[in-house]
């Protein structure tokens, strides 16, 4: 369950959350009978109308880079977007925009390839200089060498390079409030913990020595 209340649709705001529930969910409660065409439980929606401008706000981010007057090509976006889904760990920005690139009809070697793309040799220029950027975005907090910044220029318009650093961001944001709040496919413990020593360990044993040398 996510970590913060669902907003059912008898509750929602009539300007923002109802359309958009409606747009999604048709005649259902989303909070009652859950569910999306792209198979999560759209419980992120549900939880983003806690606060109607939020969700507003997140939703018109949508518009902006899927208006057909961005700049940048589609594929690469969502390139950008993927890497960021994976590098900040959410299971569900990542799984969601490999469903975006799906349907660009990108190649399935390539997006099956974006965790590994820094040895992978399907890409091509274009692509992996949007991958090394979003990887510098992502994973480096905005640490990008000159040398990288100088090929991104001789590839894009300031313009797409913009448009791209904003979207990208705009998804590490979203992946890591995804895993905060624990909605829809980051809805999953931690798997980072630590394994019981077995039965009858005693720590100085590990560390060498006996107590009195302690």
């Amino acid at each position: 369950m996510p970590r913060l209340r669902q907003v059912p649709k008898s509750e929602a705001d009539t300007k923002t959350a109802l359309p958009l529930y409606a747009m999604l969910f048709g005649e259902r409660d989303p909070v009652a009978e859950p569910g999306t065409a792209t198979g999560t439980s759209g419980d992120w929606w549900t939880v983003f109308a806690n606060s109607p401008d939020t969700l507003k706000h997140a939703a018109q981010g949508f518009a902006y880079y899927r208006d057909p007057a961005r700049k940048l090509d589609p594929v690469l976006r969502e390139l950008g977007q993927t890497w960021a889904g994976w590098a900040t760990g959410s299971q569900f920005v990542f799984s969601q925009h490999c469903k975006s690139l799906r349907g660009l009809a990108y190649p399935e070697e390539k997006i099956e390839a974006i965790s590994v793309w820094q040895t992978a040799e399907c890409y091509d220029t274009r692509e992996r200089l949007v991958l090394a950027y979003a990887d510098r975005l992502v994973s480096h907090a905005g640490r990008v060498p000159d040398a990288l910044f100088a090929r991104l220029k001789a590839e894009f318009s300031d313009e797409e390079i913009l448009e791209l650093t904003y979207t990208t961001c705009m998804y590490q944001m979203h992946a890591v409030m995804s895993r905060a709040l624990r909605t829809e496919f980051d809805d999953r413990d931690d798997p980072i913990t630590e394994v019981p020593a077995p039965e009858g360990f005693d720590a100085l044993d590990f560390l060498g020595g006996d107590r009195k040398d302690r």
